[in-house]
């Protein structure tokens, strides 16, 4: 099913059960990339890893060289890229703890670079986004969810916001009518930058937090933080589930 990529965000800084092999750290058109390209094995299958904000977490949502990271996956062979996404739940049905797999995004960002067509690089070209989302992916991870016992919500609308800084009550209460269910900070132009490259990605999302306005109160780290630790085994059963399907 061709060689599997995870780019790894909030509380995965390393895949656990991941066997390293070796890093590589590629030169590319557009700088650097965020860590080392971890080559390892999971589950017995050979998984390429990349951790989105670098060493240390140093790398804040609108600095990361998503450019620099997609291509350099794509130089390495990887054909499927999950992206792996703590997010802040908006709608009922995503409270913390909930695992989901969104099927549209809505983009908030600003003053990233969006495209490698960017009449610079590459022609200008102009991919179909109608749905951001890889098909195939997002029904192995589906299947794979099920196989590690993991509860999952099959479809949701992510809204990428700009970040670093949390959102506003009234940003989330726009982001609602606007018929988002998760909002996070790096999903775009992750998702975007994949599709113009050919790659099959899809996200992984796991709520670590009631967005604002949504729970009591302001919006507590310790809280984040815990709610990050419950889902990370979840997270990395289900990627070795994948993994091991392919």
């Amino acid at each position: 099913m061709g060689l599997l990529a995870v780019i790894g965000g909030s509380g995965f800084q390393h895949l656990g059960g991941l066997e390293v092999v070796s890093t590589e750290q590629p030169e590319t058109p557009f700088g650097p990339v965020s860590a080392p390209i971890v080559r390892g094995e999971l589950a017995g299958r050979p998984v390429l890893f990349l951790a989105r904000h670098g060493a240390g977490h140093r790398l804040p949502p609108h600095r990361v060289n998503y450019r620099a990271n997609l291509w350099a996956l794509h130089a390495c062979g990887a054909e499927r890229v999950v992206g792996l996404a703590a997010v802040g739940g908006i709608t009922a049905a995503f409270g913390p703890r909930v695992i989901a797999l969104p099927d549209q995004i809505v983009d908030y960002t600003h003053g990233r670079e969006h495209s490698f067509h960017d009449g610079e690089s590459y022609p200008v070209h102009h991919v179909d986004f109608t749905d951001p989302y890889c098909a195939p992916l997002r029904a192995a991870l589906r299947a794979a969810c099920a196989v590690a016992g993991v509860p999952v919500v099959a479809t949701a609308t992510y809204g990428a916001t700009q970040g670093p800084r949390l959102e506003t009550a009234g940003e989330i209460a726009r982001m609602e009518r606007d018929g988002c269910d998760l909002v996070g900070m790096t999903g775009m132009p992750e998702a975007v930058l994949a599709r113009e490259l050919g790659l099959c990605y899809a996200s992984l999302a796991f709520v670590v937090n009631w967005a604002a306005g949504k729970g009591e109160g302001a919006i507590a780290m310790a809280e984040i933080e815990g709610h990050l630790a419950h889902c990370t085994g979840p997270v990395e059963r289900i990627l070795a589930a994948l993994a091991a399907a392919a």
